[in-house]
């Protein structure tokens, strides 16, 4: 039986995509939620949060760059 792939060798710009995409969707859910009165609103909401939630995850994933050498105010 084979292992599930836990490695991942991802770009920055494939994780820039890959958010792009997921937010592109989120916005198509959300859209649809509110426009179309056939739709299934509480699945599509649904779904958008469980997006916005792995968005979520991915972000506090990120090593976030800080040169040591300065202070950068924020």
């Amino acid at each position: 039986m084979t292992k599930p792939n836990k490695k991942f060798e991802l770009t920055i710009e494939d994780i820039e995509i890959i958010e792009t995409a997921l937010n592109a969707k989120i916005d198509r859910r959300t859209r649809r939620a509110i426009v179309d009165e056939e739709a299934d609103r509480e699945k599509l909401l649904d779904e958008a949060n469980k997006i916005r939630d792995l968005l979520g995850r991915l972000h506090n994933q990120k090593n976030w760059y800080r040169p040591n050498d300065r202070y950068i105010g924020g």
